[in-house]
């Protein structure tokens, strides 16, 4: 928004904008305090950063009820083992991680097209990729933040309940929470591109959301079941590669020898899959895949 007084002033101004107060009066105060002529914000001051904290909060309020309440079918109460706990949690982070992701980065593009930033942006001195990976990154941050204070108040709460092994294997659940997390973010960053607007884009990414947690699965064993059994071994095993989801699923069920014994679907799984630098390996791809595609698709 253009004035008739004030000083020519060209430059970046990062703002870190408290809860409460909306883009344009950040801006007003900036064009204000600054006697700017014009000056305007590229949409990253729209988002609410207390929105990491209500997500951490989810994230630890379900662990701890799980922590302590998740042997009650059996009539216990309180920490069992490392091995029920996270049994019980993987569950959860199946259906909350991804669903958070998509819904945050659904938009980080289409967005910024949407509210006319998009040009904004790029007439600075940066590349195409450089503002996409600029967005996947600081949304990650936020993610990943989530993730780790989340889940890290179970391990506070519980350490003294946990050996140094559990304690080993509790991290790598939280590690590979975090890889299922960047995971589906970056699926939402190329939806976003892809997209031609935010109405369509948060309808691809509930979809996509609905497509791999509910629906894949039941493909499969559907598949499995009108075949009978023809399709089963090795080749249904693999086939679970090409859903993030599962991939964080193998990663969890292999890890501890119990945990195993809890999921049915361990039975069929090849030795070779309960490597988890391989299957870490399958998750960094589902991370750079995307992002490679959206990079390809985000064209002028």
């Amino acid at each position: 928004m253009a004035r008739k007084k004030g000083r020519e002033i060209h430059g970046w101004l990062i703002v870190d904008k408290p809860a409460g107060i909306g883009s344009t009066d950040v801006v007003s105060k900036v064009r204000w305090a600054l006697d700017a002529k014009k000056a305007g914000h590229a949409g990253t001051l729209d988002p609410d950063a207390t929105g990491v904290l209500a997500v951490a909060l989810v994230f630890a309020a379900f662990s701890v009820v799980i922590a302590y309440f998740g042997s009650a079918q059996q009539g216990m109460v309180g920490f069992r083992s490392i091995e029920v706990t996270i049994a019980s949690l993987v569950s959860l982070v199946i259906y909350l991680i991804p669903l958070i992701a998509l819904l945050l980065g659904f938009d980080a593009i289409v967005g910024e097209r949407e509210r006319g930033s998009l040009g904004l942006l790029l007439a600075l001195p940066i590349t195409r990729f450089e503002l996409m990976l600029g967005k996947y990154l600081g949304l990650a941050l936020a993610l990943t933040l989530s993730t780790l204070i989340g889940f890290g108040v179970v391990a506070v709460l519980l350490w003294q309940h946990m050996d140094a092994n559990a304690l080993f294997h509790y991290f790598g659940f939280i590690f590979s929470s975090v890889l299922l997390g960047l995971a589906f973010l970056s699926i939402a960053v190329l939806i976003s591109v892809i997209a031609g607007d935010r109405t369509r884009a948060s309808g691809m990414a509930i979809a996509t959301w609905f497509f791999f947690v509910l629906v894949f699965d039941l493909i499969l064993l559907g598949v499995l079941v009108t075949t009978g059994g023809k399709f089963a071994g090795d080749s249904f095993a693999w086939m679970l590669l090409l859903n993030p989801a599962d991939v964080f699923r193998i990663l969890n069920v292999f890890s501890l020898e119990d945990v195993r014994t809890l999921y049915g679907l361990a039975s069929v799984m090849p030795a070779s899959l309960g490597n988890p630098l391989k299957m870490g390996g399958v998750m960094l791809a589902w991370i750079v895949l995307p992002l490679a595609v959206a990079n390809w698709r985000f064209k002028p």
